[in-house]
């Protein structure tokens, strides 16, 4: 994933850019970046590493090195970037969110053509923002550029140019799948990923992007370039984990939508005779707390904390890139609360179970301090297809899923013709496949949200949501 913000402004603005990229951390893990543009100097850039240091403690010089009225930035979970690039469109800085699942085609291709050539990274790699501002230069303007290029990569590509002069170029991928925002200040406007990063920075809302919108915004105005498509497909998983509490995308916020999903998986579980003794419920944290939260308030059992993420020092156990790495933090960072495990009864709720490492390892934790049962529930439905339009899901193969490698053991590769019955809780492979998983990570229950269920909690039209990682539907 990654997320970029900038600002175009009648004064200097790389403080309030660099907090408001900031404000993204969330999203990645890898690489970030600042670029700016002043009247006198240009266009300048910084990036760097942040797999081992947050953001803001790698850009804390930035404000001796750089300034300008108009900047960008970016945090990447692949490239680095913001880049600059010298083109026929000009000179600028872009930065992309996305993935290009066809990146070794349209580079081929891009190569073939008289004089072609990429700056190669370790291994060979070319710079995914890189190969998409080499299709956008195949255009004579910004609009058509970027049109172009969405056209050709099969994936998902949003983003976000500052000019030699100041001005910003923003567009959101073709069918929606990420947010793209405006705010408004009395000096500019703020382009984000996240609303509240602008929100907190004194703007206030002023337009979402449809899909494949494209504008341009100057201290003045904003120009649209391309109207937005009719086809929508934002990201449900926004809601269920990745997206920040505070923000609101399509006008749903996401702690709120979080509340409703833990109620209806309540009134589920209400609805199937689910009447084990449960004495606390409590959240996966963090994302799956307010799940959690919702899920105490419906059905009457209090909600607790039964155990505690050790902040201060490991703000968050996906940054080590090794899976032996992440596993080993997040085990060091679970501190017990022993009044609330011992001799008790859980319900645990987690955002989601992908491959289940952590999770097994967080259920073995609990036991070994004493908790009498361990039950779970999922606030997504069971996770069958790797992403291949955000990877948000860290997988390189569907059989890194524990869903999938559950039917395999199951069914064998027959199974995978009846994906759709093993989603669904209500079947006879449905409950298999809960119950499988439950023995091998000591669950005494185990249930998902439904498809409908957390599509009702999204409150959005089913045709408007993309669920691929779901149902496999495109």
């Amino acid at each position: 994933m990654g997320g970029f913000f900038g600002i175009t402004s009648g004064r200097d603005c790389l403080a309030d850019v660099f907090f408001g990229t900031d404000y993204h951390s969330h999203l990645g893990t890898r690489r970030g970046g600042l670029a700016a543009y002043d009247q006198t100097i240009g266009l300048q850039r910084k990036i760097h590493s942040i797999e081992n240091a947050p953001f803001r403690t790698k850009f804390e010089r930035v404000f001796q090195e750089m300034r300008g009225t108009s900047a960008i930035g970016c945090i990447s979970d692949t490239d680095p970037q913001p880049l600059l690039v010298r083109s026929r469109l000009g000179n600028y800085a872009i930065c992309t969110i996305g993935v290009i699942n066809n990146a070794d085609k349209l580079i081929e291709d891009c190569l073939s053509r008289e004089g072609g050539y990429f700056d190669a990274m370790t291994g060979g790699r070319i710079n995914s923002t890189q190969l998409f501002s080499a299709l956008m230069s195949q255009k004579t303007d910004y609009a058509e550029g970027i049109r172009y290029a969405q056209e050709q990569i099969d994936g998902t590509a949003s983003v976000l140019i500052l000019k030699n002069d100041g001005s910003l170029i923003a567009a959101r991928d073709r069918l929606g799948r990420l947010p793209v925002r405006i705010g408004k200040s009395e000096d500019g406007y703020a382009v984000s990923f996240e609303s509240f990063a602008y929100q907190k920075l004194g703007f206030e809302d002023e337009l979402e992007l449809g899909p494949g919108e494209i504008v341009e915004i100057t201290p003045n105005g904003i120009k649209q370039l391309k109207a937005p498509g009719k086809k929508k497909r934002i990201c449900a998983f926004l809601w269920s984990y990745y997206g920040y509490p505070t923000s609101t995308y399509e006008g749903v916020n996401v702690e709120a939508m979080r509340y409703r999903n833990g109620e209806l998986m309540a009134e589920q579980d209400e609805k199937n005779g689910f009447h084990a003794h449960i004495d606390y419920v409590g959240g996966v944290p963090d994302s799956g707390t307010p799940h959690a939260i919702g899920y105490a308030n419906r059905s009457r059992i209090r909600f607790a904390r039964a155990f505690v993420k050790y902040t201060p020092t490991w703000a968050r156990s996906f940054m080590p890139q090794s899976q032996q790495k992440r596993d080993r933090v997040a085990k060091m960072k679970q501190i017990p609360v022993h009044e609330l495990i011992q001799g008790k009864d859980l319900l645990f709720v987690d955002d989601s179970i992908v491959r289940g490492t952590q999770l097994k390892e967080t259920v073995e934790f609990l036991y070994e301090n004493g908790a009498k049962s361990v039950h779970m529930r999922s606030a997504c439905p069971p996770i069958l297809f790797g992403c291949k339009y955000l990877n948000f899901t860290r997988s390189t193969s569907d059989m890194e899923l524990i869903a999938r490698r559950v039917i395999l053991e199951l069914e064998g590769e027959e199974g995978f013709a009846h994906l759709e019955e093993y989603s669904d809780g209500t079947t006879e492979r449905g409950r298999n496949l809960r119950k499988a998983i439950a023995e091998k990570f000591h669950f005494v229950s185990l249930d998902f949200q439904s498809l409908d269920g957390i599509v009702k909690a999204i409150g959005l039209k089913p045709c408007d949501l993309c669920t691929y990682c779901w149902n496999g539907k495109e």
